[in-house]
């Protein structure tokens, strides 16, 4: 399982209060089952949730051109921004491109019941950036994405031994980032409070003027959501 995922069920489960979460099934609240539903979610199978039937991703495994234009004009600025944080500006625009070269060239290997597209494509910039680095005999470098001009490691891993890993972790925390953008906005607000201002569901409750069990809910579907952006990102 994703780390992130196990995180998260982890965080699930700590606050799981009775309230059984709302599966479009029967309710199992009173019977002593309500984590098992919930764990049930979790665990689902992927193309049960995931959504694939985007007609773009299909046109673009079944090698549409003009499905590969949508999907770059939809993830380009992700990868673009992923490959900078190693690369640098200049050289991150090939590497960009030589990533959805790449993709295209292999989109027969994409499955959708595997994990979100974005999710594959950034595993194929992973492998990318830590080829051209490789091949450079180069390290990470720090970039400035402030204009101070000041070198600055934004996710303090600097001193990581696995520079491998560091770029695999900085991959993962950007497609967070970008999963959590694509949430309604009152689950991005509610994920924010609890994740970033470390909020309890109650106190989210109070902040935000609802009822316990809707936090709690808004919470546990965002997570699912967000576990499900993730998948992928290791398979690719």
């Amino acid at each position: 399982m994703n780390p992130w995922a196990a995180e998260w069920r982890c965080e699930v489960t700590q606050n799981q209060s009775g309230d059984s979460l709302d599966t479009g099934a029967a309710s199992n609240q009173g019977s002593g089952n309500e984590l098992t539903s919930m764990e049930a979610v979790l665990d689902r199978p992927i193309e049960l949730t995931l959504g694939h039937e985007d007609p773009c991703i299909t046109a673009f495994i079944s090698g549409d051109d003009r499905a590969l234009k949508e999907i770059y004009e939809r993830h380009s600025s992700l990868v673009f921004s992923f490959c900078t944080r190693s690369l640098g500006a200049v050289r991150a625009a090939d590497a960009t491109q030589e990533v959805f070269l790449a993709a295209w060239r292999s989109r027969d290997r994409y499955r959708p019941e595997s994990g979100s597209l974005p999710a594959w494509i950034m595993g194929i910039a992973r492998f990318k950036v830590i080829d051209i680095l490789r091949s450079d005999g180069r390290t990470p470098i720090s970039v400035d994405m402030t204009g101070s001009g000041e070198s600055r490691d934004e996710d303090g891993l600097g001193g990581n031994p696995s520079e491998n890993a560091a770029i695999s972790l900085t991959g993962e925390r950007m497609l967070l980032a970008e999963a959590i953008k694509q949430l309604p906005d009152r689950a991005q607000e509610m994920v924010r409070l609890k994740f970033f201002e470390d909020l309890t569901q109650a106190q989210i409750a109070e902040r935000c003027d609802l009822p316990l069990g809707t936090v709690k809910s808004d919470i546990r579907r965002s997570l699912v959501r967000l576990r499900l952006h993730l998948e992928g990102y290791q398979d690719a």
